[in-house]
């Protein structure tokens, strides 16, 4: 499985052009279940640096590691995932 090492550079979408960046609720979702980084890397078999990554933006997941995240989350993917900015929790 790629994902069960940490995103090395040609895994991360770091070009400047945010085209197909993907968003993401992970560090929200984590909080609020008081899960860390790590703990959530090892029961999706994947590196802790990799949660880290994507939840900078600065690596893209398998449609398989999406569907897991959100599994483990109980929730639908489009609330871990979006393309486009989800908006801030308490501006306004």
């Amino acid at each position: 499985m790629a994902e069960t090492k940490g995103a090395s550079s040609r895994g991360r979408a770091k070009s400047g052009a945010t085209a197909e960046q993907v968003y993401n609720r992970i560090a929200v979702l984590r909080a609020e279940r008081g899960i860390s980084r790590r703990q959530l890397a090892e029961t999706l078999g994947v590196h802790y640096q990799t949660v880290g990554y994507l939840e900078r933006g600065e690596y893209s997941p398998s449609l398989y590691l999406a569907l897991r995240i959100a599994q483990y989350f109980e929730v639908p993917v489009e609330v871990v995932f979006s393309t486009e900015p989800f908006p801030r929790i308490g501006s306004g």
